[in-house]
């Protein structure tokens, strides 16, 4: 039940959220019109649409991205000729003709006793295909669930209660509205401006969306978003779900409060210890323990590895014990020796478990890359905080533990990190691309021509246009669950983005043999826009398996068209990053 109020609220707060603003033009359109005769049919059809599509998201994903593609193309469509009906009254005539008859046939009544709820609820399933889902949280909760345990109807009803959230919030502010208009019409008689101004808004709003300013621009114009605060519904109620934290760090507070969150679980079931011989719950009775878990390829994880590693040398002599527990995320990270080098190059030198089965992390119930938990002299977990970021607040955690154990400490003020590449701190506040994975396991805003085909070659062609945080293959690639191969050379990818940094995962594939690449942006060589994989004419090879920094943009960030060209054949990729 706790999940389905999270997607109820998660829902209510669209309204305040970047995606929702292109719909509402369409949605105010109404709002002149009797509530339950209009508005509420409109309603009804908009959440109705958007859960079936969503729904059939997670059992076709590849399909649906296409399909939803032409949906947005007929809604756009639609709703043109909405805006044009309404400052054209002629026009409004001649179309209502058949909207009014079908209306009458999906109410079971003749046109002539009904006609306005039929086309309300027609134009709101169009508004539901046309209406873009909020990557906050909880929704992306629900999809990642959908994908990593399959599609069941616990989903669909998850689904279900996101939309009627959404719908509600709607429906308040257009029963407002309607109050707003009668008052207008009374103390105005504004009957003809108020039609002629929705005609306007409403083909402002289908400008925008053909243009993909409800994917992109929007999101950065948006007055107020709600993720943050759909992040902390999740990390109060902690419900079961793989994610990844990205909230920028915030001021330190003058104390963290301590709780007891329950035992010190067990570090039984690595399959190897790195820099350590392994270590044990009970060997640790009297010391303050940092468990971190991670994976080498998460950017998050990365970010956050520097703070650790300073938390390991300036606190390890006063009691502290740091154990990095790395838990894959994909297949390639399940290789000890692969997890050996990148201690290596990250200059990691704590104790770190290889969780290849997933043991600890079970163990701990833990849900996040990277999550830390903070454990005191006694075994009892005390604090935990997942994501990247509040890194003060963390150190004050260790400072009030080691406090605890000996109360003569002294601490002397708070570690300051500078890291550089791909582990340097993020620009949160001009991201607007989210961490997007090219298998079909978790395949979203794919944008080319083809149907992706699973566990096969096929040869793809770039999309002919792309909107923000849209992407496309170019070439014979064979794609599975988790990654794209590349069958044969050359090969593409294609990704319109807004960030400062792009990073993609990337691994040489089975043979091991180095991978040569060539980037672009907007279609010329990055120059000085290079990230630290590739020089300022986009040049990289691909030797090992890990996450590539490929882009950090040194001006204006803006929406750009990235491109990588892979000249051999045998390249793995597996997700963007963005940062």
């Amino acid at each position: 039940m706790i999940l389905y109020f999270l997607a109820f609220v998660g829902g209510v707060l669209t309204i305040v959220s970047p995606c929702i603003l292109p719909v509402l033009p369409f949605v105010f359109s109404r709002a002149d019109q009797p509530f339950r005769r209009s508005g509420l049919p409109l309603l009804v059809g908009m959440a109705a649409t958007f859960a079936a599509v969503a729904g059939v998201a997670t059992f076709a994903g590849a399909w649906i991205v296409r399909a939803n593609q032409v949906g947005r193309i007929l809604a756009i469509v639609i709703f043109a000729l909405m805006g044009l009906a309404l400052l054209f009254p002629s026009l409004a005539e001649y179309l209502s003709r058949p909207l009014v008859r079908l209306g009458g046939r999906v109410q079971g009544k003749s046109s002539t006793e009904n006609p306005r709820v039929g086309r309300s609820l027609i134009l709101g399933m169009s508004t539901g295909l046309l209406w873009a889902p909020c990557a906050g949280p909880i929704l992306g909760l629900i999809l990642t669930g959908a994908a990593l345990q399959g599609p069941s109807a616990h989903t669909t009803f998850l689904l279900l209660s996101f939309s009627a959230g959404a719908a509600t919030s709607l429906a308040v502010a257009l029963l407002a509205g309607n109050k707003v208009f009668s008052l207008m019409k009374k103390s105005l008689g504004a009957d003809e401006w108020i039609r002629r101004g929705l005609g306007v808004a409403v083909l402002l709003g289908v400008v925008a969306i053909a243009l993909g300013w409800d994917t992109g621009i929007l999101s950065r114009l948006s007055l107020a978003s709600t993720s943050g605060f759909e992040q902390r519904l999740l990390d109060r109620f902690r419900p079961v779900a793989f994610a990844k934290g990205n909230e920028a760090a915030s001021a330190p507070s003058v104390t963290v409060k301590l709780d007891n969150e329950g035992p010190f679980p067990s570090l039984d079931g690595a399959v190897k210890w790195l820099n350590s011989p392994p270590l044990t719950r009970e060997g640790l009775k009297g010391k303050v323990v940092l468990i971190d878990f991670w994976t080498y390829s998460c950017i998050n994880c990365l970010r956050s590895v520097p703070y650790v590693e300073a938390w390991w040398e300036k606190y390890k002599n006063d009691g502290l014990v740091v154990i990095g527990v790395h838990t894959p995320e994909f297949a390639f990270e399940k290789d000890p020796a692969n997890v050996a080098k990148s201690l290596t190059d990250l200059k990691i030198t704590y104790p770190v478990a290889v969780d290849s089965n997933y043991a600890i992390w079970k163990a701990f119930n833990n849900n996040y890359w990277p999550a830390h938990y903070f454990i005191d002299a006694q075994g009892v977990i005390r604090y935990h905080h997942f994501g990247e970021g509040e890194y003060d607040e963390s150190e004050e955690v260790i400072q009030q533990l080691l406090r605890e154990k000996n109360a003569g400490l002294k601490t002397a003020g708070l570690v300051q990190v500078n890291a550089g590449g791909a582990q340097a701190a993020p620009d949160f506040g001009d991201v607007a691309s989210p961490e997007t994975y090219i298998g079909y396991a978790r395949l979203q805003n794919y944008a080319s021509p083809q149907k992706i085909r699973q566990d096969g070659p096929q040869v793809y062609t770039a999309p002919s246009r792309l909107t923000v945080n849209q992407w496309g293959l170019a070439g014979n690639w064979s794609v599975s669950d988790e990654h794209a191969a590349l069958v044969s050379a050359p090969g593409k990818i294609i990704f319109r983005f807004h960030a400062r940094d792009l990073h993609l995962v990337l691994g040489p594939g089975k043979n091991g043999k180095p991978v040569r690449f060539r980037v672009s942006i907007d279609g010329t060589p990055p120059g000085v826009d290079h990230g630290g994989d590739t020089d300022e004419q986009g040049a990289g090879v691909v030797k090992e398996y890990r996450l590539y920094q490929l882009v950090r943009q040194k001006g204006k960030v803006e929406d750009r068209t990235f491109e990588i060209e892979f000249l051999d054949p045998g390249v793995q990729a597996f997700a963007f990053t963005f940062g």
